[in-house]
Formats: C-alpha cells, sequence, structure tokens
C-alpha cells in the first residue's frame, strides 16, 4: 500500500496541533498517510479529538461543523486540502447555503431535524 499527501491547514488555536506548537494564528502541513485512509486516521495522527474542531472543509467543499461531522470516515485521496477551523472561528450564518457541500455533509443536513443549523454549538 502506497502513501498519499494531504495539504492540511489548522487555523486558531488548532494551530497547536501542528508542527510547531508555538504558533498562534494557523499551521501548514503536508501529512503522509497510507492510502484508503479517513478524516479520522487524520485526526488521529494529528492528536486531535474531532470535538475540538469547529468548520471543516475538504477541498473547498464544507464537510463537517459544530454539532454534526459526517465527514469522519470520508476517504482521503493523494492532494487533498483539509483545513480545520478551531470552535472559536465560527462562520457566518448567512453564508451557510451558499456553500458547496460534501455529499455526506448535504445528506447529514437534510436528515437533521434542525438541517444542523443551530444557534448555540456547544452542549450547555
Amino acid at each position: 500500500m502506497s502513501d498519499i499527501v494531504a495539504d492540511v491547514w489548522l487555523y486558531g488555536t488548532l494551530a497547536c496541533y501542528g508542527d510547531k506548537p508555538e504558533q498562534r494564528s494557523f499551521a501548514n502541513l503536508k501529512i503522509h498517510l497510507p492510502e484508503k485512509s479517513t478524516i479520522t486516521d487524520l485526526l488521529a495522527r494529528l492528536g486531535m479529538p474531532t470535538e475540538k474542531r469547529g468548520i471543516t472543509f475538504i477541498n473547498g467543499q464544507l464537510s463537517a461543523m459544530p454539532g454534526l461531522q459526517p465527514d469522519l470516515d470520508h476517504i482521503l485521496h493523494e492532494g487533498d486540502r483539509i483545513a480545520f477551523f478551531d470552535l472559536n472561528s465560527m462562520w457566518p450564518f448567512q453564508y451557510r447555503h451558499g456553500a458547496t457541500l460534501t455529499d455526506k455533509m448535504a445528506h447529514a443536513m437534510d436528515t437533521e431535524k434542525d438541517h444542523g443549523i443551530h444557534n448555540i454549538y456547544k452542549k450547555e
């Protein structure tokens, strides 16, 4: 089995999971993973609990947001660009319906009772 290389961007407080933990605003890593690795595998490699991430994009498509993470079994491919934003980096509400979604994210939003849209994304 050969490796793939993923282009990973970590924004906000998630930059501490990069190769320079002292970086504060962002980190960019080229991560080698075995073929057929998933977002779960990538998170494990980074040592990042999935609950720490907020909005996630895979190749410019929204794949997860707080409280709705259908991308954990998404299989990564050579050259995929994954951007993880921290929980403090909230995406403006008015842009959510205009974003391109991964197929799994679109299905998850369609099947959620509230379509994945919340006013509060943390459990009290």
